[in-house]
Formats: C-alpha cells, sequence, structure tokens
C-alpha cells in the first residue's frame, strides 16, 4: 500500500507572496500534494483560481482541493477543472464535498431548502462526460440542471480524471460507494474510519462497483503544541461528542500514534493541516516533511 501525505496551504487569499513560497517549499521538500480547501465563505484562496497558479509555479507536486460543486455552474466547473488538469499534465486530485454548512452557506450557494447531496449526485456524472470529451443531455427533470446536447468545453488530461467524495453520514458513505473513485474523510478516529471504509466498501459491493482499497484517506488537523481554544472550539462544533485525542493530534509522537491507527484501519492518503503556525509557516512545513516524509512508502 503506497502512502502518500498531502500537505494544507493554509495562507489566506491576500497571502499572494506566502503562498508561492509555500508552494515552492512544499515541492522542494518532497511532499506527494499541496492540497487546498473550498470554503465559501472564507477569505482563503479558492482552490481553482489557487490551483490554477500552483499548476504554472512547480513542475512535478501533485495539486489537491476539496470543491464546494454546489453554486458552480457544471459546464464552466468541467472546463476550468479540466484545464487545470491540462496545464499541469495530469496532476490534478479531485474531492468533492458538499460544504461547510456554515451559518448563511446555503442561501449564498442557493441551496436553500435543497438536498446538497442529491446535487453532487447530479453533477459529478455530467463533469465526468465532459471530461471524456463527450456532449451531455440533461433535462430538468432529472435534477437540478438542463443541458441539452451541450458538446464538452475541455478533455481532461488524466482519462478517467478521478473524483473522490468526503462526508462521515450514512448517507454521504452511501453516496461514496455508488460513486465515487475514493474517499477523503476528516476529522474522525481510527475506528470511526474503520466503520467509514466498510461502509463504502458495502455500498460499492452493492452497487456491483469496487473502490481501489488505496483509495481511501483523510485530513488531520495537526497541533505541534497545545492548541488555543479556538482551535478546539471550532472542532469541538463540529463533533461535540468525540474525544478531541483522536483527532487532533498534540505533537509529533501523537501524530504518528494517529497515522499508525489510520493505516491499520486501512487508510493511506493523508492530508496534514498544521493549525498553529504563528505566522512561521517555513519551520511548521519543514517540521512536518521530517516527520511525515519517512513514513511514505
Amino acid at each position: 500500500m503506497k502512502i502518500r501525505f498531502a500537505v494544507s496551504a493554509g495562507v489566506g487569499a491576500g497571502d499572494l507572496e506566502g503562498f508561492a513560497a509555500d508552494l515552492t517549499e512544499i515541492e522542494a521538500m518532497g511532499f506527494d500534494t499541496v492540497w487546498l480547501s473550498d470554503v465559501p465563505l472564507g477569505a482563503t484562496f479558492d482552490p481553482i483560481v489557487g490551483l490554477a497558479y500552483a499548476a504554472a509555479v512547480t513542475s512535478t507536486l501533485k495539486l489537491g482541493a476539496n470543491i464546494v460543486p454546489i453554486g458552480r455552474n457544471p459546464l464552466t466547473l468541467a472546463k476550468s477543472l479540466a484545464q487545470i488538469d491540462r496545464l499541469s499534465q495530469g496532476r490534478l486530485l479531485l474531492s468533492f464535498v458538499v460544504g461547510l454548512d456554515q451559518p448563511g452557506e446555503r442561501q449564498a450557494l442557493g441551496a436553500l431548502g435543497t438536498n446538497r447531496g442529491r446535487i453532487l449526485e447530479e453533477v459529478t456524472p455530467l463533469l465526468r462526460t465532459w471530461w471524456a470529451g463527450e456532449p451531455v443531455s440533461h433535462g430538468h427533470e432529472q435534477g437540478r440542471y438542463s443541458f441539452d446536447n451541450v458538446p464538452s468545453p475541455s478533455r481532461s488530461y488524466q482519462q478517467p480524471l478521478e473524483v473522490w467524495f468526503g462526508g462521515s453520514g450514512p448517507a454521504a458513505l452511501a453516496r461514496t460507494g455508488r460513486l465515487a473513485d475514493g474517499w477523503l474523510g476528516s476529522a474522525m478516529s481510527d475506528q470511526e474510519a474503520l466503520i467509514a471504509r466498510q461502509r463504502i466498501e458495502e455500498a460499492a459491493t452493492e452497487a456491483g462497483r469496487t473502490i481501489d482499497p488505496e483509495h481511501f484517506g483523510l485530513s488531520i488537523p495537526y497541533a505541534a503544541q497545545e492548541p488555543d481554544r479556538r482551535t478546539l472550539e471550532l472542532l469541538r462544533g463540529r463533533r461535540p461528542d468525540a474525544d478531541l485525542a483522536g483527532l487532533l493530534p498534540v505533537g509529533p509522537a501523537q501524530l504518528q500514534r494517529l497515522l499508525a491507527g489510520h493505516v491499520d484501519a486501512g487508510l493511506s492518503k493523508f492530508v496534514v493541516r498544521p493549525v498553529d503556525v504563528d505566522g512561521d509557516r517555513h519551520r511548521a512545513l519543514s517540521e512536518l516533511a521530517d516527520l511525515l516524509l519517512p513514513l511514505q512508502t
């Protein structure tokens, strides 16, 4: 099993100099992937903009992102992602998520009163068809969007361009098994991740599909030292009943133990997000490289 590590580029959208430095260092240090997250109401880089820039200033680094398709037109989304994949010569990695559900997010994305998971299920096959170079016909009776034999705006470099899903609820795990090429969870203990993987595989079997056993991963927040109160409150807000020690490792020893548990649970792809860099991104990235890269296989 190939164990690979991505690292989050968490600089703000106004810090272009910091973003460029992150990309250069992450590639030079030997990380497999740089990872961006789509926070529709946040001030971080839009991942499509950020990955287009990253494609230009890197040459070997894989370019990954959580993308919230909701609120984006499927045709223009297909075109943008396919072109990033072509510009980077096949270095694009994708995970689709329904959003963070922050206050006001659904309304801002035009998703009030709708099932966001169903939008994900509707959009993903359309994108795959366009990426394969084929036209799309899709009517309102089939869902939210309507396309009348619309030709492909851009064929992706990778054939196929894979799409992983996020999410941890029963519906999200079943959706992953039915439709996705892999799964990238977040903020889960190793036992929770094991159960999630098993449920995804069961759903895939029921749908007559198989998911590559190496296509299971997790996004992990990491604190080199005891995190501040705000970080803990944010995580507690997402997982009010969970033991935070199993979700947010503090220090190298805890991170290594957590990773070992997730590898035993069948996961092999990890996005590590430092949460307490205090402005010293170089130090945080360097320490993560020393810790994680010897574990890649």
